[in-house]
């Protein structure tokens, strides 16, 4: 267990700076893996002759999906406790939850580029002893420049149990 603060120096300053942009590709295969895999029936996300006759004209992409990144990297979740741990913070990482924003349609043949950053980190005392809480945001670009996605994680940290 630790002892003071568990919000170093060196966590501190990662607050506000961008991790390295992911490039996204996301393709036909994908998104219908992804929906198969979740169970979901909606034929817009699975169907591509359906897909293709809606208002889209292609297939889409199932809430919270944002397919595969171009070039090999660590999933984002991945990038932000590894970030978090090999600066301090304690070395059991837990998923907080997500909230998503989305502002436009993602579908396939969209490439992303998608920037992290750290936006907050607080401790708490619980009954397991002190937990690091962190969010990070993720802000999803089109090619056009605009805003598609954006979502909010966050992360908690803590020391194994004595």
């Amino acid at each position: 267990m630790a002892e003071g603060s568990l919000i170093t120096e060196k966590l501190q300053k990662l607050i506000g700076v961008p991790l390295e942009p992911q490039i996204i590709k996301i393709e036909e295969g994908a998104i219908q893996r992804y929906t198969e895999a979740i169970g979901d029936p909606n034929p817009l996300y699975n169907n591509i002759d359906y897909a293709k006759r809606s208002k889209y004209g292609r297939l889409m992409c199932p809430p919270g999906f944002t397919g595969w990144a171009v070039k090999e990297a660590k999933m984002l979740g991945l990038e932000v406790t590894d970030t978090l741990i090999n600066n301090g913070a304690p070395p059991l990482p837990m998923d907080g939850g997500i909230e998503f924003e989305f502002l436009l349609p993602i579908g396939a043949g969209d490439m992303l580029v998608a920037t992290t950053k750290i936006t907050k980190i607080t401790e708490r005392e619980t009954k397991a002893g002190k937990m690091l809480f962190s969010q990070a945001e993720t802000t999803y670009l089109n090619l056009n420049g605009e805003v598609a996605l954006k979502h909010v994680a966050t992360y908690i940290n803590r020391y194994p149990a004595s």
